[in-house]
């Protein structure tokens, strides 16, 4: 499901919002300016670079790469590896620290990197749809806070399921989460006009917001339940135990931050 438009007024031009959607973008066509490409993102050097790894969090600062077999036809990847561990058949792993940046700050590096253009997109929807009432029911300054504290609480939930992945943690979706958590407790019965695929099925409907939100917090959580109990089934990368926490941490914490919240007027249609 793709959000498209809610029913609630804007008070004013949501100018922190607008700022963040910016400043993911940019940092996006600067990291596919040192490898990668505009469609399929950066690099995996980048992603690593500015990627927050879980194993790197939890295990000192440990830095991590993948490590690549020479051949006769050149370099194969052959798995991720990060400094202090074994690599098959004994031999430690040396992992170069050169061009990496401190564990503790790609906390918030790995918050603004995307892995893809889709990526990014789906990401800048969602938050642009719904951030703007966030703001403008808790002010720029406290916006500002709730949306960085939210993504670093999702990432903390995220390392605390999988301490030991290797796989660097990409995008603003925890941080967003949270805000979709604010969201759904300040507008319940908002409508949102969504963009629905069911099978090759595409067509348009008009949802509530906590239907629509619901779902959306539903599959996250059984797609990061489903990871648990199959590690090696088809989650296919998604850090979805980050989108939990982000939105739990929105639910619980936006009343705290609240003004009077906009409600959406009685009979006005989203289209």
């Amino acid at each position: 499901m793709i959000p498209l438009k809610d029913n609630i007024p804007t008070g004013g031009f949501p100018f922190v919002t607008a700022a963040l959607v910016a400043i993911n973008f940019l940092v996006y066509l600067l990291a596919i300016r040192h490898g990668g490409s505009f469609f399929s993102g950066p690099s995996p050097g980048e992603e690593f670079k500015y990627g927050a790894i879980p194993y790197s969090l939890t295990h000192g600062g440990a830095h991590c790469a993948e490590y690549a077999r020479t051949t006769l036809s050149g370099q194969t990847p052959i798995g991720v590896f990060c400094s202090g561990q074994r690599l098959p058949g004994g031999p430690v792993a040396h992992v170069p620290a050169t061009g990496t940046v401190p564990a503790w700050e790609t906390i918030f590096t790995g918050m603004f990197m995307h892995a893809s253009i889709i990526h990014i997109g789906g990401n800048m929807i969602f938050l642009w749809i719904f951030g703007d009432n966030v703001e403008g029911a808790i002010g720029p300054a406290k916006y500002v806070a709730f949306y960085l504290v939210g993504g670093l609480v999702a990432l903390g939930l995220q390392v605390a399921v999988a301490p030991d992945s290797t796989a660097p943690t990409l995008g603003a979706s925890g941080a967003i989460a949270a805000v979709l958590g604010g969201y759904i407790v300040l507008y319940p019965r908002a409508k949102v006009l969504t963009l629905v695929f069911i099978v090759l099925i595409f067509t348009v409907i008009e949802l509530p917001a906590w239907v629509m939100l619901g779902i959306w917090f539903a599959e996250q959580a059984v797609f990061g339940a489903a990871g648990l109990t199959n590690p090696t089934g088809s989650g296919g990368g998604v850090a979805y135990f980050a989108h939990v926490g982000g939105f739990v941490f929105g639910l619980l914490t936006i009343r705290l931050l609240a003004k009077r919240p906009r409600q959406p007027p009685p009979a006005r249609p989203v289209y």
